[in-house]
């Protein structure tokens, strides 16, 4: 079996084109710039990922497409008009490559969307499953149900095999974005106020989520299906900032201070967004590619989280 895998040089596509190669699995690297080097794998660079990309030479003899490329959420957005960025590598981007998949010949088409489709947050007695409505919040992820949608119709029109995985936060080695953020507060000590709050959020370990995506791209009963994946064990902020903390040979200061007064400096200093993602609860309900596809989380989240943290205190040594 050969895999297509777009995205291939970021942080999932790099772990997900390593598994394949260890279990012995043909994979051609789809990357945009040729600054992407990815060992043991056939790289070939298509360039902007939009409605005109060109994906013959990636596509050859395929038989499995895993679409992770996108343009993901933006903390400071510069662009004029942010949906129709969005809208151009997400939807017409994802949109023209599954058509092309489709008259190569490929089978199943697995597209990494995300849980925020379903929504910002949950209640502290909810969890996200795939009957929930859609309720997506912005426009990365406006773009990501939008794409989600003309999918299942190029299924019905080609007969082209989709699967739908959205998955929470992905942590691991080499993670960005705000998790790396998260780990450079804490490895340089400062005071975090934060032991007050009392949510629950559910994470996936990028290991995790490549052994998930490999299994809905080879079972058979996962065509047609949307799934929600996690580690299943959800934690509170505190709690994760504890156990990385001690992982990091660094243990997290955190103090007591009611969430309501850092939600008015959030609003204050125009970063309510970062703060909620601190505050709130999103937990996800991964039940379902559990029972369809006897799927379960190969590593558990305190394996993930003292991996991660150990990549990140081994760099802070070499730097």
């Amino acid at each position: 079996m050969k895999f297509m895998i777009s995205g291939a040089g970021g942080f999932v596509g790099r772990a997900l084109c390593a598994e394949l190669f260890r279990r012995g699995q043909s994979v051609s690297a789809a990357v945009r710039s040729d600054k992407s080097s990815i060992k043991n794998t056939e790289v070939i660079i298509v360039g902007a990922i939009d409605s005109k990309t060109k994906w013959a030479d990636a596509l050859c003899d395929v038989d499995v497409v895993i679409h992770l490329a996108a343009r993901v959420h933006v903390m400071r957005e510069k662009a004029a008009d942010p949906l129709a960025e969005f809208l151009q590598v997400n939807l017409h981007g994802t949109s023209n490559l599954a058509r092309q998949a489709a008259c190569f010949g490929v089978k199943r088409f697995v597209y990494v969307s995300s849980v925020k489709v379903n929504g910002e947050q949950t209640s502290a007695t909810q969890s996200f499953t795939e009957l929930d409505e859609p309720s997506p919040q912005d426009f990365y992820s406006i773009s990501k149900w939008q794409a989600e949608q003309a999918l299942w119709r190029i299924a019905q029109e080609t007969g082209l095999e989709i699967v739908v995985v959205r998955p929470p936060l992905v942590y691991g080695p080499g993670v960005k974005g705000n998790f790396a953020q998260m780990l450079a507060v804490i490895a340089k000590r400062f005071p975090l106020p934060l032991a007050s709050v009392y949510n629950r959020r559910s994470l996936i370990y990028v290991e995790n989520l490549v052994d998930a995506l490999i299994v809905c791209a080879t079972h058979p009963v996962a065509a047609g299906q949307t799934y929600l994946v996690c580690d299943g064990e959800d934690i509170s902020t505190p709690d994760l900032l504890r156990q990385l903390g001690d992982a990091m040979g660094c243990p997290a200061h955190i103090l007591p201070f009611p969430p309501s007064w850092l939600r008015m400096l959030g609003k204050l200093s125009g970063k309510s967004e970062q703060v909620e993602r601190l505050l709130g609860s999103l937990q996800v309900d991964s039940g379902k590619i559990r029972r369809d596809l006897n799927w379960f989380p190969p590593y558990t989240l305190q394996q993930g989280l003292q991996a991660t943290a150990e990549s990140y205190r081994c760099l802070g040594k070499k730097s």
